[in-house]
């Protein structure tokens, strides 16, 4: 917490600052929306009984899941934002 009790640091024009890195950034969030349509497939190959398109979205999601886990920890050993 910074000494005027603000979670967050304000730039000269007032915008909000985050402490993050833009790969860390676009890793979790591009990572969120890959998730959600690895999901999709999933079903999708459930439904329709195809164990092939199955196994690739989970082996995907997975894969996806190591690298935003791994953005995370990134972000909290810089010990600053809103992950650390």
């Amino acid at each position: 917490m910074s000494d005027n009790n603000q979670w967050e640091e304000r730039s000269a024009t007032g915008k909000p600052m985050v402490p993050a890195t833009p790969r860390d950034v676009v890793h979790i969030r591009a990572g969120s929306f890959i998730l959600v349509f690895c999901f999709a497939m999933a079903v999708l190959g459930l439904i329709a009984h195809l164990p092939v398109l199955t196994g690739i979205a989970v082996v995907v999601a997975v894969v996806t899941v190591i690298d935003m886990v791994l953005a995370v920890r990134r972000q909290k050993r810089r010990n600053v934002g809103e992950a650390g």
